[in-house]
């Protein structure tokens, strides 16, 4: 029989307080922990016509490269100010079942703020009222946060059950709560989300796994 690992206490209280509240919160101002560099180069020229003593036109030219002033963008996700954590309270959140493979499901964060947004490590998953936490599949672990601008969207893959029925204690579920983990492993990211499930509910076993936050939707769904 599979091991479960126990839910961290604190992210049992906010997805519970997140069932009670359907979802709402405040927002996680703090500013994630990737670096992101951006950089402009610039180019300037004049053009001087003269003319000499002799009334022979003279043509000098100069011209300088240079960076950028250094001023941040107002959406540079390079600026602390504009990267907030993605929560409940600032994407929106779906979760559907896929035809191939078979047993999978893909959830979907799209930004709906204003700021840049990180998806750090992997979502917590909860299933009706379970006290336990879906392991995460290392292998898909990505190189760099998962960073949103406003308007994108970034997807997490979920294996239901186990194709090969090895799976135990398998049950259909009507609810899923979508917990985000702050900087730190296991910490709070904010307010859950509670993405709509399809009315026959959905199958999951034992060997339920999920995951990271990635931007592509195809290598999500390729674990």
């Amino acid at each position: 029989m599979r091991k479960y690992r126990a839910l961290p206490v604190a992210l049992l209280a906010a997805l519970a307080l997140t069932a009670c509240q359907d979802g709402t919160g405040t927002k996680d101002e703090g500013a994630a922990h990737p670096q992101v560099v951006s950089s402009d180069t610039a180019t300037a020229g004049t053009t001087t016509e003269a003319t000499n003593t002799k009334g022979q036109k003279a043509e000098t030219a100069t011209g300088a490269k240079g960076g950028t002033s250094g001023t941040a963008k107002p959406t540079d996700p390079a600026d602390p100010a504009n990267r907030v954590s993605c929560n409940g309270s600032n994407t929106t959140v779906t979760a559907k079942p896929v035809a191939r493979p078979l047993n999978h499901m893909l959830i979907s964060v799209r930004n709906t703020g204003s700021k840049y947004c990180d998806l750090t490590y992997y979502p917590v998953l909860r299933f009706d009222e379970m006290q336990w936490v879906p392991r995460p599949i290392e292998d898909s672990h990505p190189q760099a946060v998962t960073t949103l601008a406003p308007g994108e969207t970034g997807y997490a893959g979920v294996v239901l059950s186990a194709a090969d029925g090895s799976g135990e204690h398998g049950t259909t579920s009507h609810k899923l709560t979508v917990g985000f983990q702050g900087r730190t492993p296991n910490s709070s990211g904010g307010p859950s989300a509670l993405p709509t499930l399809p009315a026959k509910g959905v199958y999951y076993d034992s060997s339920l796994t999920v995951t990271y936050w990635l931007r592509d939707m195809d290598e999500a769904l390729s674990y």
